[in-house]
């Protein structure tokens, strides 16, 4: 009966996270997801979400961490974890001229992590690549033709559903790759409407990519023991520019609404049609490397760097003169007072706090668009369980309102829950 109702908890946590993520998974309003693959979403989740993002050398036995699959052989030998998270972005765009604040608020993610022996653990789970969703209009009075309406909107997203595995060849070395599968539809739309002048055509442009095929993405930890429960980890991730299945679909037409007595007409016409024209989309080279300092059950410091060289991504053939490389740098740490208090509850909360700084794929009026955003957040124990809730802030803003460009403030707040959990025990009573 023990078992069943098991069987029965973790049916029920796998599919009320994939009921969500498929029925809300776009997870932005910016008008900076209109070029490249949209928002690319951050490797990092949970925990250390609160910590800027710096995750690549960190080893914790009791949180899930797919930013370097490495890391998975660090969870207890008899522990089962599992992880889901929620999102929600507050934003506020504005320019010279106007400003519109925006919403948005989804399922992020679900992951499990375990071990299969001692020295070979697993992790599979379904988590965000990447996210458009935009919607801008631009009013312009032109010679000659009146005032013309420019609309762009476009929604979609991609995803990555993953299977990982770990070893430890040696010890205080792990390595590690991802096995993931990557899908989902970006479709992006313009418009050309002239309000004044009913002799012009107006123009529609609806273009959708369709992507999905497998790639692998490698990790490897370190870990050098110091004094005194004290040690240094030291990783590296690497992803070799893969290459992804894609399929392009292309309707555009032009259309004259006109009256003739009482009767309104149409005239419309097709100016190219492609259905799902397939070709390849080669993904940049990505790789990074990260240090972790830890003194056990008490403080963890982590700083990463992450570089992806999107300047030389291809797609259909072609590199997008928009996108240039992507480096990132994080820095957080994480500070229990007492782990094991019995008095204090407080005194066993996990304090995180940390600070990122992000210069982005796009290059924009020749201006890179650079991310910055402090974090902050707490780990919250679960009452006789090891079991965490994971409530962290950002707060941050990305681009400027320089070049004809715009400047976003955000905050952002995510929610995860880790549960853990003792299954590979054999019990003398049921």
């Amino acid at each position: 009966m023990g078992r069943f109702r098991s069987v029965s908890l973790l049916t029920g946590l796998l599919l009320f996270p994939v009921f969500l993520f498929a029925q809300f998974n776009n997870n932005t309003t910016s008008p900076y997801s209109r070029f490249g693959l949209g928002d690319l979403q951050p490797y990092s989740f949970g925990r250390t979400t609160a910590m800027g993002g710096a995750s690549l050398a960190s080893r914790n036995n009791q949180q899930i961490n797919t930013s370097n699959p490495a890391s998975y052989t660090s969870v207890d030998s008899l522990s089962f974890l599992f992880e889901f998270g929620v999102y929600g972005k507050f934003s506020r765009y504005s320019n010279d001229i106007n400003e519109m604040e925006a919403n948005d608020i989804n399922f992020r993610y679900f992951a499990m992590n375990f071990q299969i022996t001692n020295w070979l653990a697993t992790s599979l789970g379904l988590t965000p690549y990447s996210d458009v969703g935009y919607n801008v209009q631009v009013a312009e009075n032109v010679e000659n033709a009146g005032n013309v309406l420019y609309s762009y909107f476009g929604e979609g997203s991609l995803s990555k559903a993953y299977l990982g595995v770990a070893v430890e060849p040696i010890k205080n070395v792990s390595v590690g790759a991802n096995f993931n599968y990557m899908f989902g539809t970006l479709n992006r739309n313009a418009e050309v409407n002239f309000l004044d002048e009913r002799d012009f055509y107006n123009i529609q442009k609806y273009e959708a990519v369709r992507m999905r095929d497998f790639n692998l993405n490698f990790g490897a930890q370190a870990t050098i023991p110091l004094k005194e429960e004290q040690h240094l980890v030291l990783a590296a991730v690497l992803e070799t520019q893969p290459k992804l299945t894609g399929f392009y679909s292309d309707l555009s037409s032009k259309y004259l609404t006109y009256t003739i007595g009482t009767s309104t007409n149409t005239d419309q016409d097709t100016l190219n049609f492609q259905s799902e024209d397939e070709s390849t989309i080669q993904l940049p080279l990505s790789y990074g490397f990260g240090v972790s300092y830890v003194r056990e059950n008490s403080l963890e410091v982590n700083f990463d760097y992450y570089h992806q060289a999107w300047s030389k991504a291809k797609f259909f053939g072609s590199v997008d003169p928009v996108l240039t490389d992507l480096d990132k740098f994080a820095l957080g740490a994480e500070w229990i007072p007492d782990r094991f208090s019995i008095r204090s509850y407080l005194n066993r909360i996990a304090y995180r706090a940390g600070v990122k700084y992000e210069k982005s794929y796009l290059m924009l009026n020749n201006q890179q668009i650079n991310d910055f955003g402090i974090s902050f957040g707490v780990g919250l124990p679960v009452y006789r369980s090891n079991s965490t809730i994971n409530i962290s802030a950002e707060l941050g803003k990305r681009g400027t309102k320089q070049h004809n460009l715009v400047l976003e403030n955000y905050a952002k707040v995510n929610l995860s829950v880790n549960l853990y959990d003792l299954w590979f025990i054999q019990r003398r009573f049921d």
